[in-house]
């Protein structure tokens, strides 16, 4: 059985479900995809005895063993090319990088070898390998550890990115990206793993390049994804008592992006806002615009507005790290002038 939205299994009296952390959903997930399939492994740093830093890989070793939940040396260069050179040869590695930071030691690994092998073989070649890291703000961990840098894979072509905002959408969307044959980046938000959300007992597994719309509206579209998804569903409710309806689009995944499903939005409210946590500078909302200008501009009733982080590294400082990217204030401010609401 496989479900794509969490509305269905909301409304279907069949399906038992249960509200799991975002950290337990991708826990569970890892563990059904390991006893699955005895190709898939896990390494990184820290993963097996301390069960990762946010707790994702808790557990997996005690069932696994440690030729399957690999503790790694401090080198993310030679394990991620480790996991590649694994995933060419037929193994489904899933590389844990703690900090979304650290992706620039492997960009190499991930760019020039995981990305490029399939189609430098002809098409001959697979490389299942999936990367897991986490990214954005939080917690006043300072320019080093708090980046968006989800636009520099989906710049990359071979590669496919995922961004959930749910435990539910984690768990579907990561047994996903195991299944997949092709390099998957899958980037988690560290101040989403200690949310909850409805997930199924039952197995299910949500189909990369499917967007969920998490609200209804009538009178504007409001794209957005990861951690920028809690805050838009907030700014929604609170325009819903000035009466302003907004639709909610999550693409989930930004690589293969649904277009249609954003398009078909679009072309209903004639209004679009689009959020993302990373620097407006070279953003993936900015060419998300660029696609809705090109397909449906004859619709749009007003110019689309980007709410993006400041052209900045991230402070350390709580307060201005919070000024640095987008709050729900901003959001429905940007709402309002599409709207031409004063």
């Amino acid at each position: 059985m496989t479900i794509t939205t969490e509305h269905s299994i909301k409304t279907s009296p069949s399906v038992k479900i249960r509200e799991l952390l975002y950290r337990e959903a991708l826990n569970e997930a890892l563990r059904e995809e390991m006893r699955r399939d005895p190709l898939v492994f896990l390494m990184g740093e820290g993963i097996a005895e301390r069960g990762g830093s946010y707790k994702v890989t808790v557990d997996l070793l005690k069932e696994f063993g440690p030729r399957r939940v690999i503790d790694t040396p401090i080198s993310e260069a030679s394990f991620t090319g480790a996991g590649v050179g694994a995933a060419i040869v037929g193994m489904r590695p899933v590389v844990e990088i703690l900090f979304v930071d650290f992706t620039m030691l492997i960009m190499d690994q991930i760019v020039n070898q995981a990305a490029k092998y399939h189609f430098m073989s002809g098409g001959k070649a697979k490389v299942p390998f999936v990367l897991r890291s986490q990214g954005g703000v939080g917690n006043g961990l300072a320019a080093q550890h708090s980046e968006s840098l989800e636009s520099m894979f989906y710049h990359i072509p071979g590669l496919k990115l995922v961004m959930p905002s749910t435990p539910y959408d984690a768990k579907g969307l990561l047994k996903a990206a195991i299944r997949c044959d092709d390099p998957v980046i899958f980037l988690e938000h560290k101040l989403l793993y200690l949310s909850k959300g409805s997930v199924p007992e039952k197995e299910y597994v949500i189909e990369l390049g499917q967007a969920d719309i998490k609200k209804q509206g009538k009178d504007a579209t409001l794209i957005a994804w990861s951690n920028m998804i809690p805050r838009s569903l907030e700014a929604a409710e609170r325009l819903a008592q000035e009466g302003i309806s907004v639709e909610i689009i999550d693409p989930r995944t930004l690589v293969p992006l649904d277009l249609d499903t954003i398009l078909d939005s679009v072309r209903k409210t004639e209004h679009v806002v689009i959020v993302q946590e990373a620097v407006r500078r070279g953003g993936i909302a900015s060419d998300i615009a660029s696609l809705i200008q090109a397909n449906a501009f004859d619709y749009l009733d007003a110019p689309i507005e980007i709410v993006a982080g400041l052209n900045t590294p991230i402070p350390f400082n709580l307060n201005l790290e919070k000024a640095s990217v987008p709050q729900i204030q901003e959001i429905i401010d940007a709402v309002k002038r599409v709207c031409y609401v004063e």
